[in-house]
């Protein structure tokens, strides 16, 4: 309990000087790379910032932070990974990507117990789905939101608190392990979804 107040304390109010927004177009992938944009469009919960990661054998890839209106582009390698929101709790998403895609990810607050909880939702490429790259929604959250790197101070965080977002990954990947296919399927986001 400790470390996840902890964690989301030092989240809450942070975002200037962690993250700064980019000038310029919108990123591509790179050559080679997926792109992965993690967005927040609500400002539900609009103190307490997230952090966002990928998950793998050899460690997690701090990706960054993402606050309300802000998105947050990340070169992944083309593949299967497991991407993970940290703030009051922890939440996980699986992904197959493919090189030379761009893919979204919703960024969602929701009521927690002391501050506001997160997931991530895959944005498919399928008119039908519940978060659809087709839709008006979608449309306004592009323009909602505004592009955010990382700073070095925002890789100091990190390094400062590691342990804490290792401590809470591994009491809410018991949660995740526990699933039903059923649900996990809900929280993936596929290749085919990738523009």
């Amino acid at each position: 309990m400790a470390a996840a107040l902890t964690v989301a304390w030092m989240l809450s109010g942070c975002m200037s000087s962690l993250m700064t927004k980019t000038p310029g177009a919108a990123p591509t992938p790179a050559p080679g790379k997926a792109l992965v944009v993690f967005m927040r469009p609500s400002s539900f919960g609009g103190a307490i910032q997230s952090s966002v990661y990928d998950t793998g054998k050899q460690g997690d890839d701090f990706i960054g932070i993402v606050s309300a209106k802000t998105k947050l582009a990340y070169q992944a390698d083309p593949g299967t990974h497991l991407f993970m929101v940290v703030a009051e709790n922890g939440d996980f998403m699986n992904a197959t990507l493919d090189a030379g895609k761009t893919y979204y990810v919703l960024v969602a607050p929701r009521m927690g117990v002391f501050k506001a909880r997160f997931s991530l939702l895959p944005i498919h490429n399928d008119p039908a789905a519940k978060y659809s790259l087709q839709s008006e929604r979608f449309q306004s959250w592009q323009h909602e939101t505004s592009f955010v790197i990382k700073t070095p101070a925002a890789d100091q965080w990190y390094t400062a608190h590691e342990a804490d977002v290792n401590a809470k990954q591994a009491k809410y990947m018991q949660k995740w392990n526990r699933a039903s296919a059923e649900q996990k399927a809900e929280l993936t986001l596929h290749a085919a979804d990738g523009l």
